[in-house]
C-alpha cells in the first residue's frame, strides 16, 4: 500500500491510488477493479467508504459499475490537447510548441456565469478572475478559450489578471502560486453555432458551427481548481483517440 498524505480523507486516498494505476496502465479498459469488499479488507475500512471510493472513480469517467458483476476501467476518450498542453508545460516549463502563440484579448474579475459559478462550486461570493486568449499558429485561430478561476485563486495569483502571457502556462502558475496541484480533470463537449463575437475572433462566417469544451481541473483534495470553456473551430482537430476494432 503507498504511503499517501493523511490529510486526505479515506474515500480519497483509495480511489486516487486506483486512479494512478488507471492513468499509468497497471489497469487498462475493460480490466475489473477490486470489489468494495476487498477495498474494505486491503484497506482496512469500511464498506460505505470503500464504496465511495468507488463512486468517487466513477464520477470521474474512469470506472463504470457493471449489475451483478463489478466495476470495470471505461474506455478513456482523452482530451488530447489538453493533456499534451499540461504535459509539454511541466517537462519544458513552456505550453507551446514552436510557431503556436496566444492573445490575451481580456484579463480581471468579473461576476461569474451561472454555468461557470456552478462548476467552479461559487455560493456566496459569485466573483471570479477570467482570462481570455486566442491560441493561434501560421494557419490562424486554433482556439479560443476563456479560463475562470475563484476569488481566492484570482487573490494568491495576480498575475491571472494581467493580459501578458504566463510564460509556464496558466496551471502550473496557479499550482505554484497556490499550493494546490492539478490532479485529474473532466470534458464535457458539445457542438453549436458561433456567436458574433467568436466569429469575429475566428474568423469564420456567422452561423459556422464550431466545438465547444467545457474543461474542469480538479486538485488533489477533489475540489474544483479551474474552470475553462474553449471554442474549436470547424477544421481543427482537437481530439483524437485510436481504439482496437476487436
Amino acid at each position: 500500500m503507498p504511503q499517501i498524505e493523511e490529510a486526505q480523507p479515506k474515500y480519497l486516498q483509495i480511489a486516487h491510488y486506483i486512479r494512478d494505476q488507471i492513468l499509468r496502465g497497471d489497469l487498462r479498459p475493460g480490466d475489473e477493479v477490486p470489489s468494495e469488499r476487498q477495498l474494505a479488507a486491503d484497506w482496512k475500512v469500511s464498506r460505505p467508504t470503500a464504496a465511495r471510493s468507488l463512486e468517487a472513480l466513477s464520477h470521474q469517467g474512469l470506472v463504470e459499475k457493471r449489475q451483478g458483476s463489478g466495476t470495470y476501467v471505461r474506455s478513456l476518450e482523452v482530451n488530447r490537447r489538453a493533456r499534451e498542453l499540461y504535459g509539454r508545460a511541466r517537462q519544458t516549463g513552456k505550453i507551446y510548441t514552436p510557431g503556436e502563440y496566444a492573445v490575451i484579448t481580456s484579463a480581471g474579475w468579473l461576476e461569474a456565469p451561472d454555468y461557470v459559478a456552478e462548476a467552479l462550486g461559487l455560493v456566496k461570493d459569485r466573483r471570479a478572475v477570467h482570462r481570455r486568449r486566442v491560441t493561434n499558429n501560421q494557419d490562424g485561430p486554433i482556439n479560443l478559450s476563456t479560463s475562470w478561476f475563484a476569488a481566492d485563486v484570482g487573490q494568491r495569483a495576480p498575475k491571472l489578471t494581467d493580459p501578458e502571457r504566463i510564460q509556464e502556462g496558466t496551471l502550473m502558475y496557479v499550482e505554484r502560486m497556490t499550493g494546490r496541484q492539478g490532479s485529474y480533470a473532466e470534458d464535457r463537449m458539445c457542438a453549436r453555432a458561433v456567436t458574433d463575437e467568436e466569429a469575429a475572433d475566428l474568423r469564420l462566417e456567422p452561423g459556422s458551427a464550431v466545438l465547444i469544451v467545457h474543461h474542469v481541473v480538479f486538485d488533489l483534495q477533489d475540489r474544483p481548481l479551474e474552470f475553462a470553456e474553449a471554442t474549436y473551430p470547424p477544421h481543427r482537430w482537437a481530439f483524437e483517440q485510436g481504439y482496437p476494432l476487436t
